[in-house]
C-alpha cells in the first residue's frame, strides 16, 4: 500500500503529479523562492529550530528571497525573465536539517526526555 502511494505522488512515475511540479516551478521561479521557503517557523517549532542551526548566511539568503517575492507581489511585477531562468525553486536547504531535528525530538520522546521547547500561549 505504501508503495503505491509512494508512485502516486512521485513525479517520474505519475503525470499529474509532474504537472502539478511543473506548475509550482514556474510559480516559484516568478517571485525567485525556493520551496524551503514556504515553511513557516511559526506554524511548526522543529522548523524555527531547524532554521536556528543553519548558518547565518543561508537564513540571510532566505530572508532576502522572502522580501524580494513581498516586494515583487505588492508591485504585481516578476522577476525578469533572465533572471527567472536562474532560479533553482528545488534545491533544497532545509530538509536535512530539519530531518535531523526531527530525529532529535523522536529520540527525546522515545527515552521519555522533556521536549527542549514547548509551545505556550499567554
Amino acid at each position: 500500500m505504501a508503495s503505491f502511494l509512494q508512485s502516486f505522488v512521485d513525479p517520474r512515475k505519475n503525470w499529474l503529479a509532474k504537472q502539478h511540479m511543473k506548475t509550482l516551478s514556474s510559480r516559484l521561479r516568478r517571485y525567485g523562492l525556493r520551496y524551503d521557503d514556504l515553511y513557516d517557523p511559526y506554524y511548526e517549532l522543529d522548523i524555527k529550530e531547524a532554521l536556528n542551526r543553519l548558518p547565518r548566511e543561508i537564513v540571510d539568503a532566505r530572508h532576502q528571497r522572502l522580501k524580494r517575492a513581498m516586494d515583487l507581489s505588492m508591485k504585481h511585477e516578476y522577476l525578469p525573465d533572465d533572471l527567472q531562468a536562474m532560479q533553482t525553486p528545488f534545491r533544497s536547504y532545509l530538509q536535512e536539517m530539519l530531518a535531523l531535528v526531527k530525529r532529535e525530538s523522536a529520540e527525546r520522546e522515545a527515552l521519555g526526555a522533556l521536549p527542549l521547547y514547548q509551545r505556550t500561549y499567554p
